[in-house]
């Protein structure tokens, strides 16, 4: 923490809508926080503890304070973020973002395997020959229909699956029985050591969040230390948070590896009229500034703010 605690910052809650439920959210509720390297960002979701959201603390406060380095790279390749929507819609999404390469949520609950397969099929159609598919499972399939399923989708040659099953065990045996690449996401960021999957479950991609992982710094040394390919990923930021995503992935890997960074589409605003989109597939890496007007506008309601500006509070007593 700095000095002078979390009062000798600037703290601004907002809550932006979301075009499309995504994970079952509709809205997303984020504090920004102005110190005096700029702006951060604190949007762990609501559900979350203090012992988990402070280390989303810890990289707003990254952000917010300390001296970070310049990018690597003046723009990130990202892949389209199609979340579990119709299949018109998933088109529509796709195409605007100009990617080659998309993630495709499946596996939501509800959702059948048709529905998945015709999701996959538009967003395929819509990135062309030579595009690269992505499926996001979170967790939600056993072992066996992760078998069954990857196996009916050879045809599509992806890219990877990402968090297929929940455990190291069944990803290690999964990977036994099917030939798409594995990512791991939930196994690394809710892991006390996040690198022990590569040995438990050995997956081909790994998935990394700069705010569930504490930072950019803590994002960048552990991918100095992965030796499979590394995917930094959004936790659902607004354009503040994103920049510590992109800033991450500028500086690690090859130029055109797509990383899941181009979530704030999903948004219906943002808190900045210059907001961190894809243009052809590709997000400039700049630091994007909060305006005013758009602050107070998305600011919410008295009860809500002040309970979000709570778990700022109770994430700080953890993180000191």
């Amino acid at each position: 923490m700095i000095e002078g605690g979390l009062d000798a910052l600037e703290l601004h809650p907002v809550v932006i809508p979301m075009r499309h439920r995504f994970r079952r959210v509709d809205t997303r509720e984020a504090v920004l926080i102005r110190g005096p390297g700029g702006w951060g960002e604190f949007s762990p979701f609501p559900e979350y503890p203090p012992e988990v959201t402070t280390r989303w603390l810890a990289a707003a406060l990254e952000l917010a304070c300390a001296d970070l380095p310049e990018p690597g790279r003046d723009r990130v390749a990202v892949n389209a973020s199609i979340p579990a929507v119709a299949p018109e819609v998933a088109t529509a999404l796709a195409r605007e973002s100009g990617a080659r390469a998309a993630k495709v949520k499946v596996g939501d609950p509800g959702d059948s395997e048709e529905d998945d397969l015709a999701r996959i099929e538009a967003v395929a159609a819509a990135i062309g020959e030579g595009g690269q598919i992505r499926l996001d499972v979170n967790a939600s399939w056993d072992l066996d229909t992760a078998v069954k399923r990857l196996r009916n989708l050879e045809g599509f040659d992806l890219q990877y699956v990402e968090q297929p099953v929940a455990t190291a065990e069944e990803m290690k045996r999964l990977k036994d029985e099917v030939s798409v690449p594995i990512a791991a996401d939930e196994l690394v960021r809710n892991s006390p050591d996040p690198l022990a999957v590569l040995e438990e479950g050995a997956p081909d991609v790994l998935v990394l969040k700069v705010q569930p992982m504490g930072g950019v710094s803590r994002v960048l040394e552990l991918a100095s230390r992965c030796p499979v390919p590394v995917t930094i990923s959004s936790a659902l930021e607004t354009s503040v948070g994103i920049y510590g995503g992109l800033l991450a992935a500028s500086l690690i890997g090859e130029a055109g590896w797509a990383h899941g960074l181009g979530t704030v589409a999903l948004f219906e605003g943002d808190s900045t009229l210059d907001p961190l989109v894809a243009i052809d597939g590709y997000i400039e890496v700049r630091r994007p500034e909060p305006t005013p007007e758009l602050l107070e506008r998305w600011k919410p309601e008295r009860d809500l703010s002040a309970d979000m500006l709570r778990r700022v509070r109770a994430a700080a007593e953890v993180l000191t």
